[in-house]
C-alpha cells in the first residue's frame, strides 16, 4: 500500500498533543493537530485535537470505542459548539467485533407535538418562513437525541458510566482551550444573531467582539452543567431542571434588552414543551446494508437519507462502470450517480418511509434501472426526474423540487484494540444551530427543525419531510462502516448537510476505484452534484477535472471553498490502523493511534 512520503514520517504530536512550549492552555500544553497516524492498539479521528487526545487517552486506559466516542463526542461539545453538543441529535453506528454485527441507534431530534405540516408557514401571509427567521428562534428546535445517545450507547457496548465518560470534558470546559481561527470566524458568522440574545453573546461575544485566536475559552456553565447530569443522570436532562430550561428558552428567548447589531425578524417563540422533552425516545434500527466491489457496506436508515442515498449511488456506480473506465469516466459516473440518488431521496425518504421501499432503493435491481439512464458519453440534463417505483426498464416519474439543509454538523471516528468500532455523525445543524445559549447551561440549542422542507416539494406527489408531531425531519447524516469477509475494513463519515452523502460516496469511490490511499483519499479535491443545474465543487476540482468533464456537458456553479469535513479508519493486516482525518479543511482535523509506527 502507498503512502504519501509527507504521511509516513510521524511523530509524538500524532497522539494528539505536542510537550513543546506554547501558551498553556487545555491540560498545559497546546494541542497540534496531525491528521494521519499509522499504528495500533486503538485510533480516534476527529475534527478536533483535544477531543482527539481524550478520546485516546480513554482507549489508553482500557476503555473500548464505545467509551472513547462518548468521551470525544463530549469533548466536541466543547469545542465545536458551533456544530454539536447536548443541544444537538445525531446517528451512532456500532461494529460489535465479537458478534460481527452492525447496530444503530437512531438519536435525531423529534418535533413538538403541537407541530403541524403548516409549522413553518406564517400564518399573516400564508408563505412559508425565510430560512434565517426561522431558524433564528424557538419554532426550530427539536427535543434534543444527544444526551441520550450517549447514555443508550454506553449500557449496550461501553464499559465505562455516562458519570465518568463526562469529567474530561468537563474539565477541558473548565479550564478552556485555545481559539483557533475557524472557531473566531464561527463565531463572527453569527454575530449578528448572537448578539441577539443576553446569554449567546455573552458566552461568545466578549466585550462586544468574537474571541481573539490565542486566546483561551473557558465555559464554566457547560462543565456544570455536564457534572449535573454526571450526578443525576439523563433524567435531569430531560425531565428535570435541565429540561426546565430548555423550555424556558425556545417559548420565552432570551432576548436582550439592548440588541446588538440589526436583525431583519421578530425572533418567534416555539412550542416545545416539557412533556415533548419527557418523552423522547431513542429509535434503534436496523442499518442500511448494500454491497459494493466485494465489500458490504453499512449505513444509517430513515430518518436520515444517508445510508439509503450513498447505498444507491455505489449501486449505480457499479452497475454501470466498466473496469476499463479512465479517471474521467469513474468521476463522470460518481456525479450522474448521486444526482440519481438525490432524485430519489428527495422523492421517497423521509421518517416514515415505508421499509420495503428504502429496502428498493438500496437494491441492485433498483440500480440497473436507474443506471441505464447514464450515457457515459454525455451527462444528463439536469435536475432528473426521480425513479418510478412501479415502473419497469427506465421509467421515471415527475421530477420535483431540489431541497437542502444546514452545513454544519462534525464527525468522529473509534476503533479499539479488540476491532469494534464507532462511526458517529451528530450536530445542531446549522453553524451555531438556532443561536440560542440555554441561560446558565452553557449549550446551544438545535434549528434541526429547519431541515423539515417548509413547504411541498413535490408536485402532486407526497412530501415525506414535511414537519408533523413528533416527527423527525430527514437528515444526510451517513456514518459508513464497510466490512470485508464479515471485518471492518473502513469506517468514515463526514459534516457538511447534504454534502455529506456526496463526500462519503466520493471518498469510497477514491479509495476504492481511483485506488488513492485513504489519506490520499481524504485530502483529494471534491465535487458535490446533488441534482442541481451546476455541480458545487471546490476550486481545485474544478482546475483538475472541469476540463475533461465539460466536454461531456457537466456544468459548474460557484466554487466552494471546502466540502466537508471528514474522519475515517482504515483497518490494516495484523490489526493496524490508517486514521485519517482532514489535512485543511475546517482548519485541519486531528487522528491519533495507542501505539504509532513510525
Amino acid at each position: 500500500m502507498r503512502f504519501l512520503p509527507a504521511l509516513t514520517a510521524l511523530s509524538l504530536t500524532t497522539l494528539g498533543f505536542v510537550a513543546t512550549s506554547p501558551p498553556a492552555v487545555a491540560g498545559g500544553h497546546a494541542a497540534i493537530k496531525e491528521p494521519t497516524a499509522i499504528g495500533y492498539g486503538g485510533a480516534v479521528a476527529t475534527v478536533d485535537a483535544d477531543a482527539t487526545a481524550i478520546g485516546l487517552d480513554v482507549l489508553r486506559r482500557g476503555g473500548n470505542a464505545v467509551d472513547a466516542a462518548v468521551a470525544a463526542a463530549a469533548a466536541l461539545g466543547v469545542t465545536e459548539p458551533f456544530s454539536a453538543g447536548i443541544g444537538g441529535g445525531g446517528f451512532f453506528v456500532y461494529y460489535d467485533a465479537r458478534t460481527r454485527r452492525v447496530s444503530t441507534i437512531d438519536g435525531r431530534e423529534t418535533a413538538p407535538a403541537a407541530a403541524t405540516e403548516k409549522y413553518f408557514i406564517d400564518p399573516a401571509d400564508g408563505l412559508p418562513y425565510d430560512f434565517a427567521e426561522a431558524r433564528v428562534s424557538g419554532l426550530s428546535a427539536g427535543a434534543p437525541g444527544t444526551v441520550a445517545t450517549w447514555e443508550s450507547a454506553l449500557r449496550k457496548w461501553g464499559t465505562r458510566s455516562l458519570s465518568a465518560s463526562l469529567q474530561p470534558a468537563a474539565r477541558l470546559a473548565e479550564r478552556g482551550f485555545e481559539v483557533d481561527a475557524t472557531f473566531r470566524q464561527q463565531v463572527a458568522d453569527n454575530a449578528a444573531a448572537f448578539g441577539q440574545f443576553t446569554s449567546s453573546r455573552e458566552l461568545y461575544l466578549p466585550g462586544g467582539a468574537p474571541p481573539a485566536v490565542g486566546s483561551i475559552q473557558r465555559n464554566p456553565d457547560l462543565a456544570d452543567t455536564y457534572r449535573l447530569i454526571a450526578r443525576k443522570g439523563t433524567d435531569v436532562f430531560y425531565r428535570g431542571a435541565v429540561a426546565g430550561d430548555i423550555v424556558e428558552t425556545v417559548q420565552h428567548p432570551p432576548v436582550a434588552a439592548d440588541p446588538w447589531g440589526a436583525w431583519a425578524y421578530p425572533i418567534r417563540p416555539g412550542v416545545l414543551t416539557r412533556a415533548d422533552l419527557a418523552g423522547y425516545r431513542l429509535r434503534h434500527p436496523e442499518p442500511t446494508r448494500s454491497d459494493y466491489r466485494g465489500l458490504t457496506v453499512y449505513g444509517m436508515s430513515a430518518p436520515s437519507s444517508g445510508g439509503t442515498a450513498v447505498g444507491e449511488a455505489l449501486n449505480i456506480i457499479e452497475a454501470g462502470l466498466p473496469g476499463s473506465a479512465t479517471t474521467t469516466g469513474k468521476l463522470h459516473q460518481y456525479l450522474e450517480a448521486t444526482a440519481l440518488a438525490f432524485a430519489d431521496r428527495n422523492r421517497y425518504v423521509g421518517a416514515y418511509t415505508d421499509p420495503s421501499v428504502l429496502k428498493k432503493l438500496i437494491s441492485d435491481r433498483w440500480a440497473k434501472q436507474r443506471a441505464c439512464l447514464v450515457d457515459r458519453t454525455k451527462a444528463l440534463v439536469k435536475p432528473v426526474a426521480p425513479g418510478d417505483l412501479n415502473g419497469s426498464g427506465c421509467a421515471t416519474t415527475a421530477a420535483g423540487k431540489p431541497v437542502e439543509e444546514g452545513q454544519s454538523t462534525t464527525n468522529l471516528t473509534v476503533a479499539d484494540r479488540w476491532g469494534n468500532v464507532v462511526e458517529y455523525t451528530f450536530t445542531i445543524e446549522a453553524t451555531g444551530g438556532n443561536t440560542m445559549v440555554v441561560p446558565g447551561r452553557g449549550f446551544l440549542l438545535n434549528n434541526e427543525l429547519t431541515d423539515f422542507n417548509f413547504a411541498p416539494t413535490q408536485g402532486t406527489a407526497p412530501d415525506p419531510n414535511l414537519p408533523g408531531p413528533g416527527k423527525r425531519p430527514r437528515s444526510s447524516m451517513s456514518p459508513t462502516i464497510v466490512l470485508k469477509d464479515g471485518r471492518p475494513f473502513l469506517a468514515l463519515g463526514s459534516p457538511g448537510g447534504a454534502t455529506i452523502i456526496t463526500t462519503v460516496t466520493q471518498l469510497l469511490v477514491n479509495r476504492l476505484d481511483l485506488r488513492m490511499t485513504l489519506p490520499e483519499a481524504m485530502a483529494a479535491p471534491r465535487a458535490s452534484q446533488r441534482n442541481s443545474a451546476g455541480i458545487q465543487a471546490e476550486p481545485a476540482f474544478r482546475t483538475l477535472y472541469g476540463p475533461s468533464l465539460t466536454p461531456l456537458g457537466h456544468t459548474f456553479g460557484a466554487d466552494t471553498p471546502e466540502l466537508g469535513a471528514a474522519t475515517a479508519i482504515e483497518f490494516t493486516r495484523g490489526g493496524g490502523f490508517i486514521a485519517s482525518a482532514e489535512p485543511s479543511r475546517r482548519g485541519g482535523g486531528a487522528a491519533a493511534v495507542v501505539h504509532p509506527t513510525r
